[in-house]
């Protein structure tokens, strides 16, 4: 499939809904195509947050370029999964115009442009986000109000108690314990509001940028409240990609498997999209093996996730524990330093959003060196064997060809003001390179 705006072909996409329900007609014109074009080497890119097709493609389209000159004897194939995510419009992104100015908006409390991406992300929702925008435009929040703000906050990301995301929040599992609920949710909303406040505080600003964090009793209590809305939000989308990856992007690999069994599939996931073709691994029908290689940047979820156990914790043990071992060829996971959304505010938010089963207090080092620290921030943690490299190595000799391989991305990975940092900054021909490298491809 050949399109116009695309920087190479064959390009498809494949658009899934929340519950991982893919569009037919898309999948199916994949499945035809991939063998109408005789593609050897096909290259699945799932962006994470992320706030419409028109920009989940031009990331698709930037990042794929480099790619035709960088191994011209393969025949490659492109795929762009387009999943329902969203982002908040004052994150500033590294090589993209910015929907709003660095840092909070000098005005109302949460950008316009947020708020439309809300809607989108929440149909059903108008009445609840339009309250949560008034308690954060209006008066000093109190801690009456800051209470009625974390009520709705539980309510915009609550679903049905039959829907399939209910089941993919959890990066840790524990035997014999149901999931937690959420800590963000059931502690009282000012201790919360308090806690990611007086993270972002402590986030270095970009260079010519202010602090994020707003300043003084009245901007703490805004800062950290709309922090909570941000985080819980990326709780929903958290659960969304755990959906997505295995009831629909996993099953429509096995499809293509089918299909056309000599077809090497390469996942590639940024932030929330890692999680995403990492929990595709669970949905693979049993004895498919045409996953050459997962290539993670920046993964926005546990560094644990992999690892038979967690630390501190016998009983306890990664969600996709062992599932490495479906890909045939390595799981690549680059990291930065210095991507503060997964150095600073993931681990809170996770210890907020319920993986803490058995410490108590908090303590950010101990955070970033153990229990909930990200794949993004320090690579893949509790898997024997696991192989460090630098990007220089990982571009220089062969990568191995099997189980997992850290690949420290910060020389490249770096740009990016607070709260999210570096997180973004994932558009350099080297990374390109790594995905080639992790398959093996030309």
């Amino acid at each position: 499939m050949t399109d116009p705006g695309m920087s190479v072909a064959p390009y498809w996409e494949l658009t899934f809904d929340a519950d991982g329900d893919v569009d037919g007609r898309e999948r199916d014109r994949l499945l035809e195509g991939v063998t109408r074009e005789g593609v050897r080497d096909l290259i699945v890119f799932a962006h994470g947050w992320n706030n419409d097709r028109r920009r989940a493609t031009d990331l698709y389209r930037r990042f794929f370029a480099p790619i035709p000159g960088l191994g011209p004897a393969a025949r490659i194939g492109y795929v762009g999964v387009v999943w329902p995510s969203m982002r908040f419009c004052d994150e500033p992104v590294p090589d993209f115009p910015r929907a709003t100015a660095a840092g909070p908006p000098p005005g109302p409390a949460l950008d316009k442009d947020t708020r439309v991406a809300l809607l989108a992300a929440f149909p059903g929702r108008a009445t609840v986000i339009d309250r949560i925008a008034r308690l954060l435009d209006g008066p000093p929040p109190g801690a009456a109000a800051l209470d009625e703000f974390g009520r709705l906050v539980r309510l915009l990301v609550e679903v049905e108690p039959s829907s399939p995301r209910t089941l993919f929040a959890a990066d840790t599992v524990a035997e014999g314990e149901p999931p937690d609920e959420p800590e963000m949710f059931s502690r009282p909303a000012a201790e919360v509001c308090a806690e990611f406040a007086g993270a972002l505080a402590g986030l270095p600003a970009a260079a010519g940028e202010e602090s994020f964090a707003l300043p003084g009793a009245l901007g703490e209590a805004r800062s950290g409240a709309l922090e909570l809305l941000r985080q819980a939000t990326y709780f929903e989308m958290k659960r969304r990609a755990g959906t997505v990856g295995e009831r629909g992007l996993g099953p429509a690999v096995g499809r293509l498997a089918a299909a056309a069994p000599d077809v090497r599939v390469h996942l590639v996931g940024h932030s929330f999209g890692g999680r995403l073709v990492s929990f595709a691994l669970r949905g693979l029908p049993e004895g498919v093996r045409t996953v050459k290689s997962v290539t993670l940047l920046q993964g926005a979820f546990s560094h644990h996730a992999f690892a038979d156990r967690v630390p501190d914790d016998a009983r306890a043990g990664g969600v996709l524990r062992g599932l490495y071992r479906r890909v045939d060829g390595p799981v690549v996971c680059c990291f930065s330093r210095f991507d503060s959304a997964l150095g600073t505010i993931y681990p809170m938010a996770s210890r907020l959003a319920g993986d803490d089963r058995s410490l108590a207090g908090f303590d950010l080092g101990r955070l970033l060196g153990a229990r909930w620290g990200a794949m993004g921030h320090d690579g893949v943690q509790g898997v024997p064997a696991t192989h460090a490299c630098t990007l220089a190595d990982a571009l220089r000799a062969p990568l191995p060809a099997s189980g997992c391989v850290n690949v420290d991305a910060a020389e490249v990975v770096r740009r990016g003001g607070p709260p999210s940092g570096a997180h973004s900054d994932i558009l350099h021909p080297e990374l390109a390179r790594v995905v080639l490298a992790a398959g093996r491809i030309g």
